[in-house]
């Protein structure tokens, strides 16, 4: 029996209400901003007779989610369905303008997180509180399950002189919190200072998986389709910076990883060696369909997580990029620039938001090394972060 839960926008177009009277709104949203009937937030908003939604604006992949890949700028548009403008805030500019805020009084921001410090979205939410703070403008965070939980925190903070669009700032790589949560740490302690309010759930507990729970899932970006992914993501993600396919073309993104010069089967008992907690590998060969190594035979493995509360992500993701590192010396190759605009650093380092990382791998540190190293400044991070959790 799943747990029922009631979502921020829920409870805003209820008894919160009153937050949005008499105010011109504008609204950060894209495909997955539904309530559990699955009717979209922008909807909502724009046919209640007591809020007056002026203004949209989309993420990166767009507000429907149709972009694919990193560094595809989308372009300003006009909705078909409301008529209102949208506004895209991976183009030209990922921080809203005076003139994007020129018809609104407060901004509402919903959107699906998937508790990694790489995802984009909590960056739109951060550059969106700043152009609020900026402007005089109201922020109201609606919302929504961290999907893979709330309790556990994994991964290395990242250090000053790697921000990016992927980090801004200094926090792990599985934070283990909410967006609301997020808001309420990134306005106090990064010095944002915007007009904050965060509407937040009934009923959710950190210890829930979005899939343990009733709520409404809509795959938030092209390649995250199931909760799944979601819990391999802060693992899988490192090979973003690499030439090795995380699986991108497949149906099955982020759990197949693999490449042309990959024997599939060599690899998945080498990994059988390392014993790590929570996952089997299971060899693979597929052939993507778009992206890196498009229409190649590889070879790979499938990561079949058995036990999430054992498992460790970034663990994960260190020590199978360091096996195919250590296993194809010279067919394994790193990412070249540029990666999410950055052109100046190794797209690893940015990911990763470490120059050290890179480093530790090539000198074949042991997944030991590498878990200590990632430990590092995580117990200070989360006990920074209680005074900013919700539940």
């Amino acid at each position: 029996m799943k747990k029922n839960i009631r979502l921020g926008l829920e409870k805003i177009l209820n008894e919160e209400i009153g937050l949005l009277k008499g105010k011109r709104v504008g609204l950060i949203c894209n495909q997955a901003s539904v309530d559990h009937r699955f009717r979209h937030a922008a909807d909502l908003l724009f046919g209640h007779p007591e809020i007056d939604l002026t203004t949209l604006f989309g993420p990166q992949h767009g507000i429907r989610g149709d972009v694919q890949d990193n560094m595809i700028e989308t372009s300003h548009a006009v909705d078909k369905y409301t008529d209102l403008p949208v506004y895209s805030l991976y183009s030209e500019t990922r921080e809203p303008t005076a003139e994007m805020f020129g018809n609104l009084d407060t901004l509402v921001f919903d959107l699906q997180d998937v508790g990694c410090r790489v995802y984009t979205f909590i960056y739109t939410m951060a550059n969106a509180m700043r152009a609020c703070a900026k402007y005089g403008k109201e922020f109201i965070v609606l919302d929504r399950p961290n999907p893979i939980g709330g309790t556990q925190v994994e991964g290395n903070i990242l250090e000053p002189g790697h921000e990016s669009f992927v980090g801004q700032y200094p926090i792990p790589m599985r934070h283990g919190m909410t967006v609301g949560e997020l808001a309420r740490l990134f306005n106090a302690e990064f010095g944002i200072g915007c007009d904050l309010k965060v509407i937040g759930m009934d009923n959710w507990a950190r210890s829930d998986y979005y899939d343990e729970t009733d709520g409404p899932w809509v795959m938030p970006s092209p390649n995250m389709p199931t909760v799944q992914t979601a819990v391999v993501f802060p693992g899988t993600v490192f090979f973003e910076g690499t030439q090795v396919s995380e699986g991108r073309g497949t149906t099955r993104p982020f759990e197949t990883v693999g490449a042309s010069f990959i024997d599939s089967r060599t690899l998945s008992r080498e990994l059988a060696l390392l014993e790590l907690p929570g996952v089997i590998f299971r060899a693979v060969d597929f052939i993507p369909t778009f992206q890196k190594q498009a229409g190649r035979g590889c070879g790979g493995v499938f990561l079949h997580v058995t036990d999430r509360q054992e498992f460790l992500p970034v663990l994960t993701g260190l020590a199978l990029t360091k096996t195919i590192f250590e296993l194809y010396p010279e067919e394994f190759k790193w990412k070249i620039p540029p990666y999410e605009y950055v052109f100046d650093r190794n797209p690893f380092d940015v990911i990763a938001g470490s120059g050290e990382i890179r480093g530790l791998i090539e000198k074949k540190a042991s997944p030991g090394e590498l878990k200590a190293f990632c430990a590092e400044g995580v117990e200070s991070f989360s006990e920074m972060r209680k005074s900013y959790l919700l539940y």
